[in-house]
């Protein structure tokens, strides 16, 4: 695949306002180091230049974050205003994201609700990982929910390998690896929740994809899908050989449903409602526990940044 550079950013939606990139799987977001030889504050620099804000760090505000070995589909607000109601969305749980994966092994089931509390893992050298309730060194676990659909069964590499689309229901770190690692079928080139066999040589990077995203703020909707990454004509290593469930389908919709209406309550992570379509009704998400004080206090400095004015 052709690496990252400053000049191959693609852009999946544009306006006033937002800007939607399909970021690259091996380009960070941004860097504090000067070590960081390219990054995708830089990219944005280097083709919008007109654009880049000089009250802002890096020029550019992300509304929300992907993993660095993470592609596809991130919004970015182009002024404190647009940041601010994008934040408001996700705030009051009414954005929509679904993600393509490869997972190791084929999922038996059509679609599974995936439901493991994950917290952070105090284990000594995994302190920077993230772990299911149960598991030894698991401190704070939350309630998470994950919604996955089986597209395709093949091989990657002549490994056993599913196709699926993931719908996280709340938004917890690594949530999409964490809870596929726990139902035992890891994301493909997941190094750190991956197996720990010689089966992650082959892929050149992981394979989870941000596909769909839709952010209705009162302005605009910013609505993106971005293209499949994992399609033999692009990674000759991956062969479906069974289709479970049209992608075509699920984007129809992903597309058609209904924005959530704003929640009261803790405003969480980014926590997307629509279900994805598939035999029963999913369960509703778990409930969120009350806003803690340390919360309020970093959603109004994260407010005092990003917006005109925070609200109270």
């Amino acid at each position: 695949m052709e690496p990252g550079s400053v000049e191959n950013l693609s852009i999946v939606y544009q306006s006033r306002d937002f800007l939607v990139v399909n970021k690259h799987w091996d380009v960070r977001i941004d860097s504090k180091t000067w070590r960081e030889t390219l990054t995708l504050q830089k990219q944005l620099r280097h083709r919008f230049p007109e654009l880049a804000d000089p009250g802002t760090c890096y020029g550019f505000r992300f509304c929300h974050q992907l993993d660095f070995s993470t592609s596809g589909a991130l919004c970015v607000a182009l002024n404190k205003a647009a940041a601010g109601s994008a934040y408001r969305c996700f705030k009051e749980r009414q954005v929509t994201k679904a993600y393509l994966a490869l997972v190791r092994g084929h999922v038996q089931e059509s679609r599974i609700t995936i439901s493991y509390a994950i917290g952070r893992n105090s284990t000594e050298g995994r302190t920077h990982t993230m772990c299911i309730e149960g598991t030894q060194g698991c401190e704070n676990p939350k309630p998470s929910l994950t919604e996955l659909v089986v597209l395709e069964h093949g091989l990657y590499a002549g490994d056993p390998v599913s196709k699926v689309l993931l719908q996280p229901l709340t938004g917890r770190t690594h949530q999409l690896r964490v809870h596929c690692s726990a139902l035992g079928h890891p994301i493909v080139g997941d190094l750190t929740y991956g197996q720990a066999s010689g089966q992650e040589d082959q892929p050149f990077r992981m394979m989870l994809h941000a596909f769909y995203l839709r952010i209705p703020t009162q302005a605009e909707c910013v609505e993106a899908c971005t293209p499949d990454p994992f399609v033999p004509t692009l990674d000759a290593c991956w062969s479906p050989h069974t289709l479970v469930q049209p992608l075509d389908q699920l984007v129809q919709v992903l597309r058609a449903s209904q924005d959530p209406e704003p929640t009261e309550g803790d405003p969480g992570p980014c926590s997307p409602s629509t279900h994805l379509p598939g035999p029963g009704r999913p369960p509703p998400p778990p409930p969120r526990p009350p806003e803690t004080e340390a919360q309020r206090a970093s959603y109004l400095q994260w407010l005092s940044e990003w917006t005109l004015e925070p609200d109270n």
